[in-house]
């Protein structure tokens, strides 16, 4: 049985009479990379900002580390990065952290170092933190996130405004922290291409509330390569796909429109065989299932403020 490590149950927010969070049931087991999925104003930061207790929910309730009381303690085990982290500009990536060690009352000054190398600013030196770079900066932060050793991680778009090297850092950064530490992270990201490499299941946020919870195995299956076939006799060109190409991996759509999941190296065969049987196709290529794509077809492609 898998260890929860948090746990909303219906937990709603309402601010100035409006509902910004409304009866938001997710699930993160010991282990997991969640990533949370949704646009700006759908309600992630609002969620964050509750599961660690910088707000008050309106109802519902928490459960963090199978307990629903004494949540303060619960939260000492949790690392965060949400909105605007507290960085000293005029202190060193290693003052920073001693500032941290002495608030979390760690006594091991040896972890300031170790985190610091996690992170890959063990040779900042004296170098003050306002004149780092924002990729710098982002590390700086996590390493914050990281003193004390949390079980549980929860990053509010870590990587927003990072170069492409800055993106591949910090999720190499990720990747380790959870593999080599165990560490649970709950992480959302507005460059939905790149929590594909992390994530390892996804909650998707929609004006407020969870629209769908889904793990990553599942999401690729449904964001897999197919051939779009567009033509106006679907009944005949299934008929040849199911006699002809001796496939089934296939979906038939509204519009006229057939998702073929099966020869995708070799579009042109099952373009010479629809014509071979004299079907008129109107267009016929190979498609990649976006996870934005994805996230668009489930909203029915409302968007957000």
């Amino acid at each position: 049985m898998n260890e929860i490590i948090c746990k909303t149950i219906q937990i709603g927010k309402i601010y100035n009479k409006i509902d910004v969070l409304n009866d938001v049931n997710i699930t993160i087991n010991k282990g997991e990379i969640y990533g949370l999925v949704g646009q700006n104003g759908a309600g992630k930061t609002t969620l964050m900002r509750l599961i660690v207790g910088l707000a008050k929910s309106t109802f519902g309730s928490i459960e963090l580390f199978n307990e629903s009381s004494n949540l303060d303690n619960q939260r000492s085990k949790i690392g965060c990065i949400i909105e605007n982290p507290i960085v000293y500009p005029n202190l060193s990536a290693k003052d920073n952290l001693e500032v941290i060690r002495i608030q979390k009352n760690i006594s091991n000054k040896n972890c300031i170092d170790e985190t610091l190398q996690l992170v890959g600013l063990v040779n900042t030196g004296k170098k003050k933190a306002k004149d780092f770079s924002l990729g710098m900066k982002q590390r700086l932060a996590m390493a914050i996130a990281l003193m004390g050793q949390p079980q549980f991680l929860i990053l509010d778009e870590p990587i927003n405004g990072l170069d492409p090297k800055g993106i591949i850092l910090i999720r190499e950064l990720l990747l380790k922290i959870n593999k080599e530490k165990g560490v649970t992270i709950l992480i959302s990201s507005h460059i939905l291409t790149e929590l594909q490499h992390v994530a390892t299941c996804y909650g998707f946020i929609n004006n407020g509330s969870i629209i769908e919870e889904i793990s990553a195995k599942d999401l690729n299956d449904k964001c897999k390569s197919y051939i779009y076939i567009k033509t106006e006799d679907v009944k005949k060109a299934v008929v040849v796909i199911e006699k002809q190409l001796k496939s089934d991996k296939f979906e038939v759509y509204p519009n006229n429109i057939i998702k073929l999941y099966d020869f995708l190296d070799d579009v042109k065969k099952v373009a010479l065989t629809f014509a071979s049987e004299n079907i008129i196709v109107e267009k016929i290529s190979l498609q990649i299932e976006s996870l934005e794509n994805y996230y668009l077809n489930l909203i029915g492609g409302n968007n957000n403020d």
